[in-house]
């Protein structure tokens, strides 16, 4: 049972985890203010008290994934010494709620229903850029340090790279083979791999 104390305890962050997690098990139809709060123990008028209504609840979310963004990509970026190995883990870890085909078909289903919805899309938009800021960071640093060639278009590769990872789980979650994460690197190694300069300095077209 609830008691009146609760809903102080909790916090805000928490309840957007809880959200998210609803989200990739029920899809649209199933989220519910009501769904929401039991998973975090708390009443439905909780929720209409810190963020208003489900609207505002989804907004809040899409706010939050913002900044969770920018967050890891900094923390992965001091877990690993290299620029690329940084980068795997970012795009790996961006899909991690995603794990099954049917919490990807969830998540996608949300992200169709917020390119409807202005408020929603604003921010979708918003979090699409910062991960494509982030992976263009990381291309050009390992272009620095040598683990890729030098002259690359960094830009050009970022939107290949959003491409090929958002692509990679459709057709995984049609294909239902191996893990989303296993497709994700296999992927991302096949995008990069032109570009690294162990894998091309002996092409016979540049000889």
């Amino acid at each position: 049972m609830v008691t009146v104390g609760r809903p102080r305890g909790v916090e805000d962050t928490a309840i957007l985890r809880a959200t998210a997690q609803v989200m990739g098990r029920v899809g649209p139809p199933g989220l519910t203010l009501a769904a929401v709060a039991r998973e975090v123990g708390l009443v439905p008028a909780t929720l209409v008290q810190r963020f208003g209504s489900k609207h505002g609840l989804l907004l809040a979310l899409a706010d939050q994934a913002e900044k969770d963004m920018t967050e890891m990509a900094e923390r992965v970026r001091r877990s690993h010494e290299s620029a690329l190995g940084a980068l795997t883990a970012l795009t790996v870890e961006s899909v991690a709620a995603m794990a099954t085909p049917e919490s990807f078909a969830n998540h996608l289903a949300f992200l169709c229903m917020d390119l409807g919805d202005p408020q929603l899309y604003e921010r979708a938009l918003a979090i699409h850029r910062t991960q494509k800021r982030m992976i263009e960071d990381l291309l050009t640093e390992a272009i620095s340090g040598g683990e890729l060639r030098a002259g690359g278009d960094t830009v050009a590769l970022a939107r290949t790279v959003q491409a090929v990872v958002a692509g990679a789980g459709l057709t995984w979650a049609l294909e239902r083979e191996g893990r989303l994460e296993q497709r994700i690197r296999q992927e991302l190694d096949a995008v990069l791999s032109p570009h690294i300069p162990s894998l091309t300095s002996h092409n016979p077209e540049e000889s």
